[in-house]
């Protein structure tokens, strides 16, 4: 496997940039189904989420599939190949091990440490499986991603590393409108997002909070979790009017905030400032609010902007962070020792098949001129042969495999098949049936030897 990754994110793009690249929906399974019909693209998974744009393919071709896929990024986001192309990053089989680890573990996430990405990644896996698109190494790495990802949160106080944007937002918030305590909240939408700024907001000691979302018993239950009420998306309006603080995170493409509905609700409000908080991309709320006297509005850009978000909270949480990476470096070793070995294991395997074909032809020819031979005899000399030519075999296969953990170890496997003459087509063809027989076989050989 060749693994590449191609994207942007909110560190290489601004946020504008990347709301016109995000995609979800339709246009995410049509992307991931253009990419993995690539002439040098196996198979393909999709990350596309707030701050990131990501393809992770297996290619059989380095500069084809760099081609290819950023082409396609350019058609799908009409957005011409020159000016996209500034913005895009290329990692490559090792490094593009590390950046996905790095990516599920949340070090490369706007907020260090937040553990949404985790589900965004295993929601992409999930859409690649489903639209078959990940086949045995896409999936096999994505795993591992995960695993690593639920270690990190797991072993370490990285969820702690970073404030969520939420709460840099709410610090944001403080700033314009004073203290957030006792105030009164509207949160636009009821996914995880929503949910996550609904927990915060409690925390904070926001006492009022309204949930508004287009299906009703979603924001029931939502809201049911910090004391609060549901509403109506048809209710904004006049929610609005009653709201100091709205955080809207639904992200469905449309704006559900218009800057109508915040003029109309300003003209019938108590005195007093409104702030507005869009954590969705593309955004939810009309950039035109601005305009509007009495309302702030802090979206991602202008707080990426601000130079917020990103990093934040890296202040006192450097050992956390350092233990993220020394987990990420131990499986990135762990990981890519694990494929190497993986390589040459057919190529052993073929080498004992030829053996055992050796073995049962000249056991034949044997017996065809010692037909006097009893069965007990014939058994005897057979798993005498046999324990030889593995025990030849041994110390050669075994060390193989630890020499294919090196970087260049696949040489050795061509050594293997060079120096045994072996078939370039036989390791390929191994099954995993085969391998799992023969590597049985071969091991109750050992045993049998062991206890002579």
């Amino acid at each position: 496997m060749s693994l590449l990754v191609v994207g942007l994110s909110h560190r290489s793009a601004p946020v504008a940039l990347l709301e016109r690249v995000t995609v979800s929906g339709d246009a995410l399974e049509k992307l991931l189904h253009d990419v993995s019909q690539s002439e040098h693209v196996a198979e393909a998974l999709v990350v596309s989420t707030c701050n990131r744009v990501e393809v992770y393919a297996d290619v059989d071709r380095f500069h084809g599939g760099v081609t290819a896929i950023s082409d396609l990024l350019s058609a799908h986001s009409g957005m011409p190949q020159e000016q996209l192309g500034r913005h895009l990053y290329v990692h490559y089989e090792d490094r593009a091990v590390q950046h996905l680890f790095n990516v599920t573990c949340g070090l490369d996430s706007m907020v260090v440490g937040e553990g949404q990405i985790l589900g965004q990644f295993r929601s992409a896996l999930r859409l690649a499986q489903n639209q078959g698109t990940a086949g045995s190494s896409l999936n096999e790495l994505a795993q591992h991603a995960l695993r690593v990802g639920k270690r990190a949160h797991t072993d370490t106080d990285i969820d702690r590393a970073g404030a969520s944007l939420v709460g840099v937002g709410l610090t944001l918030a403080e700033r314009v409108i004073g203290p957030i305590a006792g105030r009164r909240a509207l949160v636009v939408g009821a996914g995880s997002m929503s949910a996550l700024s609904a927990a915060t907001l409690s925390r904070a000691g926001v006492t009022d909070i309204v949930i508004a979302n287009r299906t009703h018993a979603r924001a029931v239950r939502l809201a049911e979790t910090v004391g609060g009420r549901a509403a109506h998306l048809a209710d904004l309006p006049a929610e609005l009017a009653q709201a100091d603080l709205v955080i809207s995170c639904v992200g469905a493409g449309s704006r559900a905030v218009t800057a109508e509905m915040v003029m109309a609700a300003m003209e019938t409000r108590e005195p007093g400032g409104l702030f507005l908080l869009d954590l969705a991309l593309p955004h939810d709320i009309d950039p035109g609010v601005r305009a509007i006297p009495g309302v702030t509005l802090v979206d991602l850009e202008s707080m990426q902007q601000a130079g917020l978000g990103a990093g934040t909270g890296d202040g006192g949480h450097a050992e956390a962070i350092t233990a993220v990476k020394r987990i990420i470096a131990e499986e990135v070793t762990a990981y890519l020792d694990s494929e190497r070995a993986a390589k040459v294991t057919p190529t052993v395997v073929a080498l004992r098949s030829k053996a055992a074909q050796v073995v049962e032809a000249e056991i034949g020819r044997l017996m065809s001129r010692l037909p006097t031979l009893d069965a007990r005899m014939r058994d005897e000399v057979t798993q005498t042969v046999r324990r030889v030519v593995d025990k030849l075999l041994h110390e050669p296969t075994v060390r193989v495999k630890q020499l294919a953990t090196s970087p260049g170890g696949d040489h050795y496997a061509e050594a293997l098949r060079e120096l045994f003459d072996l078939d370039p087509k036989a390791p390929g063809a191994v099954s995993g049936i085969e391998l799992a027989t023969l590597e049985a076989d071969r091991r109750k050989s050992d045993d049998m030897g062991a206890e002579q």
